[in-house]
């Protein structure tokens, strides 16, 4: 199994924090086939192979994915996108 970690901190209210984490979790499941739900202010992430959540504090995104052996090779590409959205939607 391998873990992509992914702690940013933000200056977002409750709203704008969330509407960041929907746009990353539709980019994730456009580009890479994972399904997604809220509960409450965590998302959930599956697929085949994937598994993982995002929580939303008033300070931080957390994004915790793990890995089958079989998209190992996708670790570095997921993770960079990742940050890469994340840069933009917290950002600006």
């Amino acid at each position: 199994m391998s873990v992509i970690d992914v702690h940013r901190s933000h200056s977002l209210d409750h709203e704008h924090a969330r509407q960041a984490a929907e746009a990353l979790a539709r980019d994730l499941s456009r580009q890479f086939d994972v399904h997604y739900q809220w509960e409450g202010d965590v998302m959930r992430f599956k697929r085949s192979g994937v598994k993982g959540h995002l929580d939303i504090t008033p300070q931080d995104i957390h994004v915790r994915l793990e890995l089958s052996m079989l998209l190992r090779p996708f670790k570095s590409r997921i993770e960079q996108e990742i940050h890469s959205q994340l840069d933009q939607l917290i950002d600006g």
